[in-house]
C-alpha cells in the first residue's frame, strides 16, 4: 500500500528464547562510499592500477580466510542501502529512494519537466503513522528480542532530523555510539570536535555523543574503533551474544587526511585529494585490523562472523572504479557494484570466491539464518532479499538468473532511473527521455556497448520484468510536469 506511512508487521516469535548452540557474534563492518576497487584486495580478475594504489592488508586478511563475493551490489547511494539492509525490502518498495536529512525535505532540484515523487523522505521509522516513512520491525529488533546485545557504532542514516528513526535505539541497538541523521561527520577531528562548525558549515552534520575524546588529535575512524572494541568486551563480559553494527563515517565527505597515513601517498606522487582518500580508506581498513584483534583476543573468534561490505560505490571526485563504469548515484556498475567479504569460522572456506550476484536487501534473511533464526521465525509478508547463506557454504543455488532491481526516481545529481539485473544482461531505464540502454556485463563490463538495438527480444523481456516489478511494488515514479501524468513504465 503507498500513502504517508508504509506499515508491515511480518515477523511472530514462538516462545522460548534458548539456544542449543551458543549464537554466534556477528560483526557487519559497513564502509561509506568506498568503491569497488578502493582496496588492494582484487575483486577483478586482474589486479588493477588502483589496487597497486591502496593499502588494505586487513580486507586482504579477511578474504584469506572467508568467502569474497566479486558480484555483490548495493543501491547507488547510502539511505536507500541502509534501510534495504534494516528491512529486506528493495528500495522501490520501502519507498527511502534518495538520502535523507531534514524532515519533509527532499535534496532533489528543480527538474525542468519532470515532477519528483513524494517519496519516503522521513526514513524508516519504528512506529506506525508517521508521515512519509517506512514502517518494519528491523533486524536489530529481531536479533533484540531473541537475546543478542545489539550495538551500533557510527554513521546511522536511517531517519530525518527530529524523527524517531533517526536514534539506532529506536530501530533496535541496545547501544547507539554516534549515529544520528546525518550522512556524514561535522569533521573527522576530534580537535575540532567533530563539528562542522570550524568551517562555518551547519551544524547538524555533528557527530553527536563523542565528547571524552573532543579536543584530543584523535580521528573520527579511530575513536570509533576505539568505542566498537569497547562494547564488544562489555557483551563478551556480560555473556551475551552481540550483533557489532560497525557503520563508518568514512570515507564519506568531507575529505579530510587521515594524518597517520596521509604523507606517503603524497610522497609517491599523489595529489592533495587522492593522498587523502587513500589515507582514509588505508585508516579504514586498521580499523577492521584493530576489531578482527580484538576477537582475537577476547578468545572468542571461533565463534564470530565477520561481514565486510561498503553502502555504495566512490563518489564522483574519486578516482574511477575502472574497469567498471560510472560512480555513486549512477546506475551503472561503478555506482552500484560493492566489495563483499564474509568470514563465517567453521562454514566459509578460506581463500574461496563467489561469483553469483547478490545484493543488499539479501543481507537480511542471510544474517537472520546465520544466527539460527530461521526456525524462530515466521515471515507473514514477503520481502525481497534472499539467503546467500548456501553460498557460503559452498553449494550452487541455481538461482543465477534471478533478476535484481534498483529504481532511482530521483534527480540529485543523476537522471531518474530504474535498472535490472537478469544473468549477464542488465537494462538501465531513464525517466527523463525514456531512454532504454542494455548491456552484457559477461562481455562488457565497462557498460561500454550499448546492445539495445542488436537485442531488443531481450531489452523487451528484461523492460517487461521489470515493469511488473515496479507495479507490483507499487514503486514511485516521476510525473510530468505538463501533464500530471506518470512517466511511462518501462517497456510501454
Amino acid at each position: 500500500m503507498k500513502g504517508g506511512s508504509y506499515s508491515v508487521l511480518f515477523i511472530c516469535f514462538l516462545a522460548s528464547s534458548s539456544w542449543s548452540v551458543a549464537p554466534p557474534n556477528i560483526v557487519f563492518f559497513f564502509v561509506d562510499d568506498m568503491g569497488w576497487q578502493d582496496t588492494s584486495e582484487p575483486f577483478y580478475t586482474e589486479v588493477t592500477d588502483l589496487n597497486r594504489r591502496y593499502r588494505t592488508p586487513n580486507m586482504e586478511r579477511l578474504a584469506d580466510r572467508g568467502m569474497k563475493f566479486t558480484q555483490a551490489y548495493a543501491c547507488a547511494l547510502c539511505s536507500p542501502t541502509r534501510v534495504s539492509l534494516m528491512t529486506g525490502l528493495n528500495a522501490a518498495r520501502h519507498r527511502v529512494t534518495n538520502w535523507t536529512l531534514r524532515r519533509d525535505t527532499s535534496p532533489d532540484p528543480e527538474h525542468p519537466s519532470l515532477a519528483m515523487p513524494n517519496w519516503n523522505v522521513n526514513g524508516l521509522s519504528p512506529v506506525a503513522g508517521v508521515e512519509r516513512t517506512v514502517h518494519a520491525r528491523t533486524l536489530p529488533m529481531i536479533l533484540q528480542e531473541a537475546g543478542y546485545r545489539t550495538i551500533h557504532v557510527g554513521k546511522a542514516h536511517f531517519g530525518a532530523d527530529g524523527t524517531a528513526g533517526e536514534d539506532p535505539k529506536n530501530i533496535g541497538f541496545d547501544d547507539n555510539i554516534a549515529g544520528h541523521a546525518g550522512g556524514g561527520p561535522g569533521s573527522y577531528y576530534a580537535k575540532y570536535n567533530f563539528s562542522a562548525d570550524w568551517r562555518g558549515g551547519d551544524r547538524i552534520w555533528d557527530v553527536p555523543g563523542l565528547e571524552e575524546y573532543h579536543g584530543s588529535d584523535l580521528y573520527l575512524t579511530e575513536a570509533l574503533t576505539v568505542e566498537a572494541n569497547r562494547a564488544m568486551e562489555e557483551a563478551v563480559s556480560e555473556e551475551k551474544p552481540f550483533f557489532l553494527y560497525m557503520s563508518h563515517y568514512a570515507i564519506h565527505a568531507p575529505w579530510e587526511k587521515d594524518e597517520r597515513y596521509y604523507q606517503k601517498y603524497r610522497d609517491e606522487g599523489l595529489s592533495e585529494f587522492e593522498a587523502t582518500y587513500a589515507s582514509m580508506i588505508e585508516g579504514m581498513d586498521k580499523s577492521l585490523g584493530d576489531i578482527l584483534s580484538n576477537i582475537n583476543r577476547l578468545g572468542i573468534e571461533d565463534n564470530t562472523i565477520v561481514l565486510f561490505m561498503t553502502d555504495n560505490g566512490a563518489p564522483k571526485q574519486a578516482p574511477l572504479n575502472k574497469p567498471l563504469r560510472g560512480h555513486k548515484l549512477k546506475a551503472y556498475e561503478g555506482g552500484i557494484r560493492v566489495p563483499l567479504i564474509v568470514k563465517w569460522p567453521g562454514v566459509t572456506e578460506s581463500e574461496s570466491v563467489c561469483k553469483q550476484p547478490v545484493i543488499i536487501e539479501d543481507l537480511f534473511p542471510t544474517l537472520l539464518e546465520m544466527a539460527g533464526m530461521e526456525e524462530r521465525i515466521e515471515m507473514d509478508r514477503t520481502i525481497d532479499g534472499v539467503s546467500f547463506v548456501p553460498l557460503l557454504k559452498g553449494a550452487r543455488v541455481g538461482n543465477e538468473d534471478r533478476p535484481l532491481y534498483w529504481h532511482y526516481p530521483h534527480c540529485y545529481d543523476q537522471p531518474p532511473f530504474s535498472a535490472i539485473r537478469r544473468g549477464d544482461w542488465k537494462l538501465i531505464y531513464f525517466y527523463d527521455d525514456q531512454r532504454t540502454e542494455l548491456y552484457n556485463l559477461a562481455d562488457d563490463i565497462g557498460e561500454s556497448q550499448d546492445l539495445f538495438d542488436q537485442r531488443p527480444d531481450v531489452a523487451k523481456e528484461l523492460s517487461k520484468v521489470l515493469r511488473k516489478f515496479l507495479l507490483e511494488a507499487e514503486a514511485d515514479i516521476p510525473t510530468f510536469k505538463e501533464t500530471g501524468k506518470a512517466v511511462p513504465l518501462p517497456g510501454v
